[in-house]
């Protein structure tokens, strides 16, 4: 009696349509995976924003981008626009547990993991990593963050004594200060860990910014104040030699989110060489620069 059962090449043929109905559906999964991790992210900004135009209306002025009670270019005590932003997303507890006077570095509460300062499409980074100086000489360990505040335009570097956008250092921005328009002027964004190992806590005196795991220039670094600050010039640019620490970035495909003053978040397009739309997002960079963003799309 014949016995019932696959034949070698009927298995075999069974096996290449399992494989290519995979391949097919694998990159679906992966394309619905990533929506919903954009959503997310996005989701994070706009609780951020919220949170920035809460403070702005307690305070009379957006945060800081991070407070120095020292000569510059001293960091100390340091505590970032994050930090102060905690009790407008729910962690007043933690906000408790901190004494802005003192160095940010000197504070526990900074080693907390926050869910809203992870962009879910970045690599699964650590509960909290060691922040060196350039000695290797571990300054503190500190909770990781996917979001990073700008400085202003290309010019405005993030650890200068001020800056042509809304957060810098000891900045006190406002609402009327914002003369391009909120509509018009980006707040913050997308900077994958993967790409910088920031920070949500503030700029440790003395600390360093050190390139992420798949950071194409391994040995790059960037001042204390690069682990909570970027400014708008290139959009997740991997051929400059300061490895792109202090510019946006993320692992969304093709651009990055970015908060608006307004509240608003838009996904722009990777940007990566010179032209009308780098201009364009220096421009998106000011606060009161009367520069035109033509050549972008958001």
């Amino acid at each position: 009696m014949p016995r019932k059962g696959f034949t070698l090449i009927e298995l075999l043929v069974v096996i290449a349509i399992i494989s290519i109905l995979l391949g097919l559906l694998l990159p679906a999964v992966q394309k619905v995976r990533e929506s919903a991790n954009r959503m997310k992210c996005q989701n994070n900004l706009k609780q951020m924003g919220i949170a920035c135009h809460l403070y702005h209306d307690t305070h009379r002025s957006f945060p800081p981008g991070y407070v120095a009670m020292v000569p510059y270019p001293d960091t100390t005590p340091g505590w970032g626009w994050g930090a102060f932003l905690l009790p407008y997303i729910e962690q007043e507890n933690l906000s408790r547990q901190i004494d802005f006077r003192q160095p940010v570095e000197k504070s526990s509460a900074i080693q907390v993991p926050l869910s809203i300062f992870q962009c879910p499409s970045d690599s699964s980074p650590p509960p909290d990593f060691p922040v060196t100086d350039g000695t290797l000489t571990q300054v503190c360990t500190a909770a990781p963050s996917s979001y990073a505040a700008t400085v202003g335009q290309d010019a405005s570097e993030v650890d200068a004594p001020s800056g042509d956008g809304v957060f810098y250092r000891n900045s006190k921005t406002r609402i009327a200060d914002i003369t391009d328009g909120t509509t018009q002027t980006v707040l913050l964004g997308d900077r994958a860990w993967s790409q910088t190992n920031g920070i949500w806590a503030g700029a440790p005196n003395g600390a360093i910014c050190r390139p992420g795991a798949a950071n194409v220039w391994p040995n790059a670094t960037g001042p204390a104040q690069t682990l909570i600050l970027a400014h708008n010039n290139w959009i997740n640019i991997t051929t400059d030699a300061d490895g792109g620490l202090d510019d946006f970035s993320s692992n969304h495909p093709g651009g990055v989110n970015l908060l608006f003053a307004d509240g608003s978040v838009h996904f722009l397009k990777s940007i990566t060489a010179d032209g009308a739309e780098r201009r364009a997002f220096w421009a998106l960079g000011t606060r009161a620069g009367g520069d035109s963003i033509d050549g972008l799309d958001y």
